[in-house]
């Protein structure tokens, strides 16, 4: 993706199931649930650069013991950050007290049994402390205790807020991560007097109380409550003072969630292949937390997942599967691939078969699978081509014609050379702008001057803007004839409301050409019809409400809109022809097949908040307001 965006969050979990003695006889180490909590959280950088976070429970703590233990930070290198902190606490120990397990637990706080870490892509809020998981609810009693981390977004928070303000509560803001942290603890104090009045009528004292409900507090009921209404993707982790800990995913498996089992361990990540790495487990042994269900682990280690909500269809974030997982993941890998194979056809015939005169290559790193897929794909046309001409051939009397055929080929190539320690994300987009152009570089005298034809694959186009100030203008210095963009992902028409940064419509590429046809024929007063509508519509229930932005792109053919977007992403004085080539929806499906989340392509929202986040949104395009509407 040659534009920067913000995505989802990272979530790492494990919950050691022998006592601590035993990893250091068999590891070496008492460390050695933090140790892979570091390394899970590291193979998910990709996944959030905004700041990190860790929690720490204690099993079994003594009286006057810490038990709860949370290290955060905002800084660009959290993740260090967060852990030479950790570390650097043992380290200022002595050996003998580095060594003497009874010390640890009583005064080192990250000797404890469960470990949570967070990586933080911020879509909403500063970058502040106060916005990093994980968040804390505390409470004298153990089992009120909440600790709560996750990859969501939720998007009936005004619905979320009265609620609460009707059970009692005043929340201290309206952010979908303090909603969610009261409302889960409301209903985990509410269980927790529960228990205590049955067993307060069977006579025991308030201390037997407290230990009785440390093994009886029923999580899944807590969860049915906590998550009735809660519209948005979410896979969230919640870990209990007492030794309780969840993992909840919401209806449509939106946002991905993967675990791990076996009779040392409990392991929860946001990706699997970290999982993979970091325990050294094959994949067939990792599990996916069905839609709508939780992992619940007791504090026992004892652990069963529980359907908490009804599943509806299935989908899954494609954008996972495009850009944002890690592609060492097997299926992602393949499914990149694919993606890029599915439109093999589609660039030959824009290049007219000119294989002799066209230049193919990547932008930026991340799109080089669906590049190698592409490229099999081209292989694979051109092959079935060579058959067809080498049965309309004589090699013996005509062995030019035959040298000729066999002679087809691709050039492929590194055109364009990225320097890593540019880096772009750190700053906004209008100096990052003027950055790229340093960032990236040319390999220079494998393009044929004002002859040969560059094909470029990216992973998707959402603004369009690096295009057209840097990246375009950077390829047009080797001067080729023409430029093909070629983007794995669909035209991004609609805003993301689930965890993806793009909740505005005027900035994406896709809706500035619709505007733009609109305006080109004349039919401006579809705007001003439509605005009426999106008014109408949130009028009612989100639940009732229909998309209307569909309405907009409903004049105009895909091809249509990807011309425009060519049109209006080409800089002025680009000497090469522009041209663009865009997924389908229908390969899109095809490549990936589990995963068919599009709403950002389509306008089909897994949930009623997200069709209601695109009427609010097209309603501040038209009102010039640059307000988030979720």
């Amino acid at each position: 993706m040659s534009d920067a965006i913000k995505h989802e969050c990272g979530v790492a979990f494990i919950r050691l199931r022998k006592p601590l003695e035993y990893y250091k006889e068999k590891y070496g180490t008492y460390w050695y649930g933090l140790q892979k909590l570091q390394f899970l959280m590291t193979k998910q950088l990709n996944r959030g650069q905004d700041g990190a976070g860790i929690g720490v429970v204690k099993l079994d703590p003594d009286y006057g013991a810490r038990y709860l233990a949370r290290k955060r930070s905002a800084s660009k290198t959290a993740i260090s950050d967060v852990f030479d902190e950790v570390y650097g606490d043992l380290n200022a120990m002595d050996g003998l007290q580095r060594e003497d397990l009874a010390h640890l637990k009583k005064h080192y706080p990250y000797a404890g049994e469960l470990l949570l870490g967070h990586l933080r892509y911020g879509t909403y809020g500063g970058n502040s402390i106060e916005n990093i998981h994980p968040f804390l609810r505390q409470n004298n009693w153990m089992a009120r205790n909440l600790m709560l981390a996750g990859n969501y977004n939720v998007t009936n928070t005004d619905e979320l807020f009265n609620a609460l303000i009707e059970l009692g509560q005043q929340p201290k803001e309206k952010s979908d991560n303090v909603l969610m942290l009261e409302k889960i603890g409301h209903f985990i104090d509410e269980e927790n007097q529960r228990l205590f009045g049955i067993y307060k009528a069977q006579g025991y004292d308030n201390l037997e109380i407290a230990e009785k409900i440390k093994n009886e507090i029923n999580l899944r009921n807590v969860l049915k409550r906590s998550f009735k209404n809660v519209d948005g993707g979410y896979n969230m982790v919640g870990m209990l003072g007492h030794g309780d800990a969840f993992v909840m995913r919401d209806p449509a498996g939106i946002r991905p969630s993967h675990y791990y089992v076996d009779d040392e361990v409990v392991v929860v990540a946001s990706e699997r292949a970290p999982i993979m790495t970091a325990f050294n487990v094959p994949l067939e042994s990792i599990q996916e937390i069905k839609p709508g269900h939780a992992l619940i682990v007791k504090r026992d280690g004892s652990y069963s997942e529980e359907k908490i909500l009804a599943p509806v269809e299935r989908k899954s974030c494609s954008f996972e599967r495009i850009y944002f997982s890690r592609g060492s993941d097997k299926d992602i890998y393949h499914e990149r691939k694919e993606l890029g194979r599915l439109l093999a056809g589609k660039v030959l015939n824009m290049i007219d078969f000119d294989l002799k005169n066209t230049v193919f290559s990547y932008v930026p790193n991340t799109a080089s699978t669906s590049f190698y897929g592409l490229v099999d794909g081209l292989n694979e046309q051109i092959r079935k081509r060579q058959l067809d001409a080498l049965y309309n051939t004589d090699g013996c009397t005509n062995p030019e014609a035959l040298k000729e055929v066999l002679a087809w080929y691709l050039r492929r190539e590194k055109v364009l050379v990225k320097d890593a320690k540019m880096r772009t994300f750190i700053t906004n987009d209008t100096d990052r702008e003027g950055l790229v152009g340093h960032v990236y570089d040319v390999t220079y005298g494998i393009v044929q001057p004002d002859q040969d034809t560059l094909v470029i694959m990216d992973d998707s186009v959402v603004r369009g803007t690096t295009l057209r100030t840097s990246i375009l203008r950077i390829l047009d210095r080797l001067r080729p004839k023409r430029i093909i963009l070629v983007s794995s992902a669909p035209q991004i028409r609609y805003p993301d409301c689930y965890g993806i940064d793009m909740s505005r419509l005027g900035d994406f590429a896709a809706f500035q050409a619709a505007i733009a046809l609109l305006k080109d024929r004349g039919m401006e007063s579809l705007l001003q019809d439509l605005y009426a509508k999106a008014k109408e519509e949130l009028a009612k229930p989100a639940s009732e409400q229909i998309n209307v932005v569909k309405e907009l792109y409903a004049p105009f053919s895909a091809d249509e809109i990807t011309d425009k977007i060519a049109e209006m992403v080409q800089p002025k004085d680009l000497n090469a022809r522009f041209d663009m080539v865009f997924q389908s929806i229908e390969n899109l499906h095809q490549a990936c097949p589990n995963d068919k989340g599009d709403w950002y392509f389509t306008g089909d929202y897994p949930t009623p908040g997200g069709t209601q986040v695109a009427n609010r949104s097209f309603l501040y395009y038209m009102e010039g307001s640059r307000k988030r509407a979720y």
